[in-house]
């Protein structure tokens, strides 16, 4: 399948206030898909109604179709709790769980029935393994995840989100508090990540996306500007606000 994702007239209102304005787009299966555009421009609202956190903001409505594997998850009765493991996220800020590394890793697996030691201890390692901590962590998993660094504890994130075995990963600026050595961790395993899993990242930063992203979607106020191969938009973008914000003209 060479499209997981496919968005078709979405439309997002929180009350009155229209946030998406009719986005169309295709994400690919195995790419990362960055999206970048001015704050406030909808990029984390539109990143949130892939894995229906949306659903959790009383005041907000959507209308329009989102097929994740050419199912519609907005369609009623849709399975949400699994949907949830199969499009996982890491957020902006690293937010580990006031328990030990291991533990984090394990939660999500336990509560999915997982209680055998011996699996749960290779679906810990492989996930820290695939997050690339394992050697940072491997004598210290009793202790408090909280004792880890910003960039480590966002990458334990990231693990925690692999144990659940998903096919797509979202992240909302996983960088954003991170200092340039664990941002360049961070960007490596994605580009590792990516021969396993489909990326969808929200960043300020247009030299990461343009470090690492395949393709790129440039959102301005609500609304999908232009989504081509990353190379095409910051070398020969079709629109000119897509020029104007890349150049720094305004953003």
């Amino acid at each position: 399948m060479k499209n997981i994702l496919k968005i078709m007239n979405l439309n997002l209102y929180y009350d009155e206030f229209q946030a998406l304005k009719d986005i169309n787009i295709d994400i690919e299966n195995n790419k990362v898909t960055a999206l970048i555009g001015p704050s406030g421009c909808g990029k984390s609202t539109f990143l949130k109604c892939l894995n229906r956190m949306n659903d959790l903001i009383e005041i907000c409505s959507i209308f329009g179709e989102i097929e994740y594997k050419e199912e519609n998850i907005y369609k009623p009765n849709y399975d949400v709790i699994n949907l949830r493991t199969k499009v996982g996220m890491v957020f902006q800020k690293p937010n580990p769980f006031p328990m030990s590394i291991f533990d984090n890793v394990a939660y999500g697996p336990r509560c999915q029935g997982i209680k055998e030691k011996k699996r749960l201890e290779e679906i810990v390692i492989s996930s820290l393994k695939s997050a690339a901590l394992y050697e940072e962590v491997k004598d210290r998993m009793k202790k408090s995840a909280l004792s880890l660094s910003g960039g480590q504890q966002q990458r334990l994130c990231i693990a925690r989100a692999i144990a659940m075995e998903p096919e797509v990963i979202l992240m909302d600026e996983p960088t954003s508090s991170l200092d340039p050595i664990a941002t360049l961790r961070i960007e490596e395993l994605i580009n590792e990540l990516k021969k396993k899993y489909t990326i969808i990242i929200v960043t300020h930063s247009m030299q990461q996306a343009a470090r690492i992203s395949d393709n790129t979607a440039f959102f301005l106020m609500g609304e999908l500007i232009e989504f081509n191969k990353t190379d095409k938009i910051f070398t020969t973008p079709l629109q000119q606000k897509t020029e104007d914000y890349i150049t720094g003209r305004f953003g």
